[in-house]
């Protein structure tokens, strides 16, 4: 949370004001929903990023040693926006240098509407994703930024999506916020006017905090529902602001196919489940009608982008009734074409899956095996699970468990791991004489 990674929640209670003897852990994932909204008011409060995230871990620190004696407050989220607005108000009147400036910054503040309890506006956890998003930095870091400032992911899961170790990232991350300093850049929520032009950047974070959501890069559950449900709030919120952009559309009817699947992924104990064993009669169609509905609206324009083509190749394994039903051919031939549109090592072996599916095994393999030299992909654990898997189709047991201890060296979650040590113990009789 915050610049520093190394802030926790061990110790606070859960409770009202004025109960010191409150029980109950407030966990990081708690603390963490209140984070992103401080930081956020905090930003668009003073347009200062570094401000705000430096105010918001004050307010933190003195949570930590307040709530566990006098109690949670009713509104923790109200109680950390507040306090962060004074520490950032202590910190300018700090570093003021000129009198007249300090003066007219601190009568601001001090009549400043911005609210200190209950739920933000409509479409304003957007507007502040769009303020994040600043046309003065590259794509991929207002991405990382975003997600590391008002998403509350940590830079460890941030460096997971982008397939770089975490030191890369916390340096590119310092190099933005150095950036944005240097440069005088204000952080403001853009005119309506000005959304368009920010989508793309908009789009990739509501994604890729659903990607971490559906498939955790770390911790003991496969999913992080919270996350999930955030991403898809986010995309509702985006098409009601932009409903003629048909690759919002596309995102929404993404999200919404595959987080029809969240119930039957894992078992009552946790453990995996793959997509081929799932039971299928438990997804929840209403969300998968609604994404089919609204891949159709968007595809009507006739000019597909990268996530109505991720749609629609979400669309082929929601409406196979069965595993023996899925058009793989299909997927190929749509991974084919997002790949033209989106080249990526990550989308070349998805399609890889796809053309071992509707091929054989060994075809997907050559283009797996082809993919090992990009560097990047050496510490992404997907890669060896479907090198992996492919090896076990083929009999070939002994590099199949090979595959799979190089994937479970790598970071990810306590049910993946189970699941490959499962295979790994399943394979071993066989691979070793």
């Amino acid at each position: 949370m915050g610049s520093d990674d190394s802030g926790g929640s061990q110790g606070l209670g859960r409770g009202t004001t004025g109960d010191p003897h409150a029980g109950a852990v407030l966990t990081e994932q708690h603390l963490r929903a209140h984070w992103w909204p401080a930081v956020a008011s905090l930003t668009r409060l003073t347009g200062d990023l570094a401000t705000a995230e430096d105010a918001v871990q004050e307010a933190t620190m003195a949570a930590l040693s307040q709530w566990p004696v006098q109690g949670v407050p009713a509104n923790p989220r109200a109680w950390l926006i507040r306090v962060a607005r004074h520490k950032a108000l202590d910190r300018h009147r700090r570093d003021s240098r000129r009198r007249d400036k300090e003066s007219e910054a601190v009568r601001a503040w001090h009549h400043s509407t911005e609210p200190d309890a209950g739920p933000l506006p409509e479409h304003d956890e957007l507007g502040l994703i769009f303020m994040c998003c600043h046309p003065a930095l590259d794509l991929p870091t207002q991405v990382a930024l975003t997600l590391r400032a008002l998403c509350g992911l940590t830079t460890a899961e941030v460096a997971a999506l982008f397939l770089v170790p975490e030191a890369t990232m916390a340096k590119r991350l310092t190099r933005a916020r150095r950036k944005i300093r240097e440069s005088g850049i204000r952080l403001h929520v853009p005119r309506p006017d000005m959304l368009v032009e920010r989508l793309s950047g908009v789009l990739r974070v509501i994604y890729l905090v659903f990607t971490e959501g559906h498939k955790a890069s770390s911790g003991s559950t496969l999913t992080r529902g919270h996350l999930c449900d955030l991403a898809v709030d986010l995309a509702r919120g985006l098409r009601r602001l932009l409903p003629t952009q048909p690759e919002v559309a596309g995102l929404l009817a993404l999200l919404l196919l595959i987080d029809a699947r969240r119930a039957t992924r894992t078992d009552a104990a946790g453990n995996l489940i793959l997509l081929e064993d799932q039971d299928r009669s438990r997804w929840n169609q209403p969300m998968i009608n609604e994404g089919e509905q609204l891949l159709e609206q968007a595809l009507r324009g006739g000019q597909p982008g990268a996530y109505q083509l991720h749609a629609a190749i979400a669309a082929c394994h929601a409406t196979a009734a069965h595993p023996d039903d899925t058009d793989w051919q299909q997927i190929a031939l749509l991974y084919g074409e997002l790949l033209r549109q989106e080249p990526s090592p990550v989308v070349e072996a998805n399609r890889a899956i796809a053309v071992a599916m509707s091929d054989g095994a060994a075809a997907g393999l050559v283009i797996l095996d082809a993919l090992r030299a990009n560097s990047q992909l050496d510490g992404w654990p997907q890669l060896h699970i479907a090198r992996a898997d492919l090896l076990r189709r083929l009999d070939r047991s002994a590099d199949a468990v090979h595959a799979y201890r190089t994937a479970l060296a790598l970071p990810m979650s306590t049910a993946e791991q189970a699941f490959i040590t499962s295979r790994i113990n399943q394979l071993s009789t066989v691979a070793e004489p």
